[in-house]
């Protein structure tokens, strides 16, 4: 307040240049004595706190040295009310300080406008006076309080001291999740991998009736793999209560087999199921067997068709390969205005099926108790067919259908009392698989219950264990690769078939557009007997294309992968990957067209260098046994490079000429 006061009672002088002078002196005077007055006040406050610092201990000292008096105790409090109330006082009037000074400047410069030169040096001088005494007044106001002299720097400050500093953390090992199988799939029962040293004589298998093992020693089948020694048994046990119940009343266990191509899984479901039917008195679809290509689905069939013969069971194939009037004869007949069906077992591939489910009204289903699903892994991949929920919803009727039959069926929910009673026929299903997933969800579209998992003791291995599927190969496969270019390929074949006598040898591509092409070359090279295999020729064509291989008359067979899934082609000796398949599962069924049934067979895999890296390492992570590197020497190809050019010209006329012929 003191130069706000001076400003306006000192009286009105502001016209003479000593009554500035004289005023400004007075207020200068003034602000120096505050200043001394402050500093000797602040020295005194800083020794009463760190005498105040030091604790009771000094004091409890001087009261039991010294007792106090009255007048004493008096002047102690005396003091430390004035203390207070000083630093009170003076955190007030430095904030009064400065909203004045900038009042002082705004007024001196409104009154002093008539005689600037006087004026400017007046407000000079005061201005400074000011700020010195500003400055001044701002270090005794810390020398008072610490504590009110540090709040303005810390909000002036750096940020290290209000803000936090992000980023900065340590990197962490994340520690890796680990897969957590159900437990059917975790722990199979474990079938035995090497074929030769666990033979099982058929009689020493329980539940097989006399009339079929008399037609497998017909067949030449003394001992049974170990696939079917397990698998056998197992089925026949779920039908031990009749077809119409279960064991105990119950549903029967679904069963998965995981096996290596070639170890009989064919003949584990084929047995069974032919026995469990051949008491049946009424001729209905009571087996379906789903398969993913015609050549496989005739295979099943053939087998099918053995072991029923003289049963009275019958066996029919819907694969398109006949027209769809023909099938529908087959499957079913009109007496009398009802529908009989004729046939016990059908082997279907999944489109055909669904055309006789939707179209066929008299293709019934209602009565089926096995469901035979061979190449599942493949099956599952092609369930965007939902082939599968038109074979449920066949065999299944809504709750709310009205049917008084007591082979009425519903589609089974949880298991309760009312569910069990009255009792029905259960749908039981059979997966057979060379490279079966074992991912859950994949599974689950299938609607298994209660599965029971057959597996091979190779397949449970580390990888399988952290996320990665290992699969079954051949106990006798010897599996080679081989370094090459491009532009050699081709020449690899001919020195495989002419040099090193490999043969009968079946050759696989990763086109049919690949295949051909090699097989115009082979064929224009000469030297060597070759055919083609591939969805461009027709069932019948690629029938005799089989037959002539199995009978020695073609040594080479080019095939797409038509032909690697589950065709038993018999006397393969040697799998040539001509394309490295991008798929260990590929990979797998190409090379289990050899060394099955226990037999040895050898793979060979022509691999670029960008490819090796990728594909060994897939291998390996698959479970392979080990796959060894196979060099072939230039010199070894020189002698044939001069024919070879010539055929490469041939043959870029021929696919002109075929281009042509498709023009028009």
């Amino acid at each position: 307040m003191a130069l706000f006061m001076i400003n306006r009672y000192l009286g009105e002088e502001e016209g003479s240049e000593s009554s500035r002078e004289s005023r400004s002196r007075a207020l200068l005077a003034k602000l120096q004595e505050q200043v001394k007055a402050r500093e000797q006040q602040s020295v005194s406050n800083t020794a009463d706190e760190d005498e105040d610092h030091r604790g009771g201990k000094v004091q409890k000292k001087r009261k039991h040295k010294e007792p106090e008096t009255e007048g004493a105790q008096r002047k102690t409090k005396t003091r430390e009310h004035e203390r207070k109330t000083d630093l009170t006082d003076e955190v007030a009037s430095s904030a009064k300080k400065k909203k004045k000074l900038k009042t002082l400047s705004s007024e001196k410069e409104s009154t002093n406008t008539g005689d600037k030169a006087s004026d400017n040096e007046t407000s000079v001088e005061i201005t400074e006076t000011s700020e010195s005494g500003l400055e001044e007044g701002q270090k005794t106001e810390e020398s008072v309080d610490p504590q009110i002299s540090q709040e303005p720097k810390e909000e002036s400050g750096s940020s290290q001291t209000t803000f936090h500093v992000l980023g900065g953390f340590e990197e962490k090992a994340v520690q890796k999740v680990k897969r957590v199988l159900p437990q059917w799939l975790a722990q199979p029962d474990v079938i035995q991998r090497d074929i030769k040293s666990n033979l099982i004589p058929i009689s020493e298998v329980p539940g097989i009736c006399p009339t079929l093992l008399k037609k497998l020693e017909n067949n030449g089948i003394q001992n049974f793999f170990p696939v079917q020694a397990e698998v056998i048994p197992a089925v026949i046990e779920s039908v031990s209560s009749g077809l119409l119940l279960g064991p105990g009343g119950y549903r029967p266990r679904d069963i998965c087999v995981s096996a290596p191509t070639g170890s009989g899984k064919t003949l584990a479901f084929v047995i069974p199921v032919v026995q469990a039917l051949s008491k049946r008195v009424v001729c209905e679809v009571r087996a379906l067997a789903v398969l993913p290509t015609k050549e496989l689905a005739q295979q099943v069939s053939k087998v099918f068709s053995t072991y029923t013969e003289g049963t009275g069971l019958k066996v029919v194939m819907i694969t398109g390969q006949k027209s769809f009037a023909a099938e529908e004869s087959a499957l079913s007949e009109s007496r009398g205005g009802v529908s009989h069906s004729l046939a016990d077992i059908v082997v279907a591939t999944p489109g055909r099926l669904v055309d006789h489910i939707n179209k066929n009204s008299n293709f019934s289903l209602q009565h089926l108790r096995f469901l035979i699903i061979d190449e599942a892994d493949r099956m599952i991949d092609g369930m965007h067919q939902s082939w599968l929920a038109q074979v449920t919803k066949a065999v299944y009727r809504s709750p709310g259908d009205t049917q008084t039959s007591v082979f009425r069926r519903i589609l089974p929910g949880p298991i309760t009392v009312a569910s069990l009673t009255p009792p029905q026929i259960p749908l039981q299903k059979l997966l057979f698989s060379a490279t079966l997933t074992q991912n859950p969800e994949k599974l689950q579209l299938l609607d298994l219950h209660q599965p029971r998992l057959f597996s091979s003791t190779h397949s449970r291995t580390e990888t399988s264990t952290q996320g990665q599927d290992a699969f079954n190969f051949p106990q006798g496969l010897a599996e080679y690769y081989v370094p090459c270019t491009l532009s050699k390929k081709p020449l690899l074949i001919l020195h495989f078939l002419l040099r090193l006598k490999f043969s009968p040898a079946l050759c696989f591509t990763n086109s049919r557009e690949a295949a051909h092409r090699l097989y115009l070359l082979v064929k224009l090279f000469g030297g060597v007997e070759v055919a083609e295999f591939s969805s461009k020729l027709n069932p019948s064509e690629r029938q005799k294309t089989l037959k002539d291989f199995e009978q020695g008359k073609i040594p080479l067979l080019i095939s797409t992968d038509a032909a690697a899934r589950g065709i038993d082609i018999n006397g393969v000796k040697c799998v040539i990957n001509y394309d490295a398949p991008q798929y260990i599962r590929t990979y797998i069924h190409r090379v289990g067209r050899t060394a099955r049934a226990g037999k040895a067979g050898s793979a060979f895999t022509f691999l670029l260098e960008v490819q090796e890296k990728s594909f060994l390492q897939m291998v390996t992570d698959a479970g392979s046994p080990g796959i060894e590197r196979h060099f072939v020497k230039p010199q070894a190809l020189k002698s044939m490079e001069t024919h070879y050019e010539q055929t490469l010209a041939e043959l870029g006329n021929v696919v002109k000429e075929e281009n042509a012929r498709k023009r028009f």
